[in-house]
């Protein structure tokens, strides 16, 4: 009888060791193997983000180390007591490409080289023009940079791509020096045929930029839909090999992707292992989620 009593007391405590070792290893699965969800915190997401539709308050966007806005829309005041507690503002800068809702459209509209695809109020510009490059470097970068700036988000570089003369090439070059000359941040956005003609002519990339901006590397716009997808292999493995040729001369790698969620963990599994900035987008608009 003693024996059979001994026996169910074993058997129990067998038990109870193996249900609880089957507990501690489905809780440690379930800490340590799972999938973070897109939704879920992560202070990488944060660090960088871009704007270039937010009309709201700089307050709101506290939570952002360094963001992109177009900066002719605030006031010094407005970005200094940004900056104030370790932020940073970079502001939009077209050089490359006229808006018809600036004021200062009329004045350099006759310098349009042609219409802008997908951007209906837009036209690229001259930038081998005078008056053009007076423009932007006399007027709007000092302008913008007295505001108290962190450094210009610089786009439509790809002006050259659509345009390849040496009248263009010459002229951007220009610009871009003269910006990178104000001691400013200059972060271009995308600007690879640029920036690949620029440096084959024997020049060094950090004379015109401190950073790229890439968009697109995994993701896809499908712009007869507006919708987004993935990148193609082919295009990813472009953009790869030529934001990692620049991080290798000291450039800043920030990337710019559009998804509708379902690209966010591949994305930032890119960006944490690359060590890139990155902002995530669900709208074209790049306004405030």
């Amino acid at each position: 009888m003693k024996n059979i009593k001994k026996n169910k007391v074993v058997a129990a405590l067998i038990f109870l060791t193996v249900f609880s070792l089957a507990v501690c290893l489905s809780v440690f699965f379930i800490i340590f193997n799972r999938t973070p969800k897109p939704s879920e915190y992560d202070p990488s997401d944060y660090r960088y983000g871009v704007f270039l539709s937010y009309e709201g308050k700089l307050d709101e966007l506290k939570e952002y180390e360094t963001i992109v806005i177009d900066a002719q829309y605030y006031s010094a005041k407005e970005i200094k007591d940004f900056t104030a507690d370790n932020h940073y503002v970079l502001s939009y800068i077209n050089v490359g490409a006229l808006e018809d809702f600036r004021d200062y459209y009329d004045e350099y509209k006759n310098l349009e080289l042609g219409e802008y695809e997908h951007w209906d109020e837009e036209i690229w510009i001259d930038v081998s023009d005078g008056r053009w490059q007076e423009f932007i470097l006399d007027e709007l970068a000092p302008e913008l940079a007295e505001k108290g700036i962190s450094g210009f988000f610089v786009d439509n570089c790809d002006v050259y791509y659509n345009y390849p003369s040496a009248e263009i090439l010459d002229g951007l070059s220009l610009i871009m020096e003269g910006l990178r000359d104000t001691g400013l941040k200059v972060i271009i956005n995308g600007g690879d045929t640029f920036l690949d003609a620029y440096t084959e002519s024997g020049k060094d990339c950090k004379n015109v930029v401190t950073g790229i901006n890439q968009e697109t590397v995994l993701s896809r716009i499908k712009w007869e839909t507006e919708t987004f997808g993935r990148n193609s292999r082919e295009d990813r493995e472009y953009f790869e090999d030529y934001i990692d040729k620049y991080a290798k001369e000291g450039i800043d790698i920030y990337i710019l992707e559009y998804t509708d969620g379902s690209l966010d963990n591949e994305i930032k599994d890119f960006c944490h292992k690359k060590n890139y900035l990155y902002y995530i987008s669900d709208s074209l608009e790049l306004d405030y989620p």
